[in-house]
């Protein structure tokens, strides 16, 4: 019987550096012989991947908060039927880049009130967790700062604000005690290789 996989997430918030610990991660597992899937969301599946445009491109008010939750639900269970349960089921890591926690944050508190929606959707349409979630916990004006400062065209989040990115850190915090069980939170205001090593650390327990 093929043992199951490990499922880690990394959140943040923009500009934390939590993409480069994903890819670090993946670089590191993969020297030591295990069989890594690096993913991010929204995307990681071709269709999941075309709906990641129409979310991350253009203004900030293309779609109400309640279209763009449908969106990422949409993305998210291409992605999990596509990507994700079938590297699971083959034993493999998967290292996810963003998963629901940021649709909890993002969509359920940042725009409007809809956590309880979210909740509903995840339960009907997802119905699973990460097995470990990495927070790189960053101060909300650097990881502004970095954001704005990579101009990739998928600025659209990054558009609304230093106002919402300190609410968004405080809301992982939050999540980080409410789903305690899953939760790691790791200081992103140091050396990327100081955080690397911490984050090394995390997934390691979880793998032993």
């Amino acid at each position: 019987m093929t043992p199951m996989g490990l499922f880690v997430s990394f959140e943040g918030i923009d500009g934390s550096g939590k993409t480069t610990q994903a890819h670090m991660l993946a670089e590191h597992l993969e020297g030591a012989g295990r069989d890594v899937v690096l993913t991010r969301e929204p995307g990681g599946s071709p269709g999941a991947e075309e709906i990641r445009r129409l979310l991350l491109e253009g203004a900030g008010d293309r779609w109400s908060p309640e279209t763009e939750l449908l969106l990422f639900t949409a993305a998210r269970r291409d992605h999990l039927e596509r990507t994700i349960g079938p590297a699971l089921a083959a034993g493999r890591v998967v290292i996810c880049d963003r998963f629901a926690d940021s649709t909890r944050l993002y969509q359920g508190l940042g725009r409007a009130d809809l956590r309880p929606l979210v909740d509903q959707l995840h339960a009907l349409m997802i119905g699973r967790e990460p097995d470990l979630t990495v927070l790189i916990d960053m101060d909300p004006a650097t990881g502004l700062e970095r954001a704005l400062a990579r101009r990739g065209g998928e600025d659209r989040f990054e558009s609304f604000g230093a106002e919402m990115q300190a609410r968004l850190r405080q809301g992982f915090l939050d999540l980080a005690g409410e789903f305690s069980d899953r939760f790691v939170v790791i200081d992103g205001n140091r050396a990327v290789e100081a955080v690397a090593a911490e984050v090394r650390a995390a997934v390691a327990a979880r793998l032993a």
